[in-house]
Formats: C-alpha cells, sequence, structure tokens
C-alpha cells in the first residue's frame, strides 16, 4: 500500500511517514496540496493523509479535487490537524474526507485510522 503524506512542516511529514514505514507501507511525500495533485499523476497512490493548514493550496481544497476527480475520486482521505473545531471538522467531512484527526497523534491512531477506512472500502 502506498500513502501520500502531505504537510507544510517537515517535521510532522517525517514522523508520519517513519511510523508508516515502520508498519510496512511505502511512503510519498508532499508540501501542499498543489506539489499532491502532482504527485498522484505520476505514482498509484492507495491512501491520502492530509493536513488541513497549508499553503498554495489547503487540506480541504486537496480533498475537493481529489474527490471530482474521477482518477482520484476513490482514494481516502484522512484529514490530520490541529484544528479541533467542531465547524472546521464538518467543514473537511463535508468536502469528503474519510477521517479526521486532531494532531498531535501517535502510531496507534494513525493505525487505527487506516484499519477502519480500509473495513469500510471493503465492506462495499
Amino acid at each position: 500500500m502506498k500513502i501520500l503524506v502531505v504537510d507544510d512542516d517537515k517535521t510532522t511529514r517525517k514522523m508520519i511517514s517513519l511510523i508508516l514505514k515502520s508498519k510496512g507501507y511505502e511512503v510519498v511525500t508532499a508540501e501542499n496540496g498543489l506539489e499532491a495533485l502532482q504527485k498522484l499523476g505520476l505514482e498509484k497512490i492507495n491512501l491520502i493523509l492530509t493536513d488541513m493548514n497549508m499553503p498554495y493550496m489547503d487540506g480541504i481544497e486537496l480533498t475537493k479535487q481529489v474527490k471530482a476527480n474521477p482518477d482520484f475520486s476513490y482514494i481516502p482521505v484522512v484529514m490530520i490537524t490541529t484544528e479541533a473545531d467542531e465547524d472546521e471538522k464538518k467543514r473537511a467531512f463535508e468536502a469528503g474526507v474519510d477521517d479526521y484527526l486532531v494532531k498531535p497523534t501517535n502510531a496507534e491512531q494513525i493505525t487505527e485510522s487506516m484499519k477502519k477506512i480500509v473495513k469500510k472500502i471493503f465492506s462495499k
């Protein structure tokens, strides 16, 4: 499984990448939504983990564009953000995210979110 990690913070990208790699996943990274869309065109991605607040294109707009594109709309998107506000969470789900985690996150939370999404996909 190949996962795209999108976050403008280098330390966060590295931490999440290390967690995922330790679980045996392939990881591709991007610094913002625009770069993520470019990578989607080049790589076969199975899951996107994205921050909400980023320059150039935020996670909400990235999610909207992914879900609106028939080539990528099947890819689950998990928002990992510092935004704990319920209105922001609602906005993310309206954009099409499959799960929403509030930073700081740990390996167990990320893994559980991924298991939940995989279960949801295969129960369809």
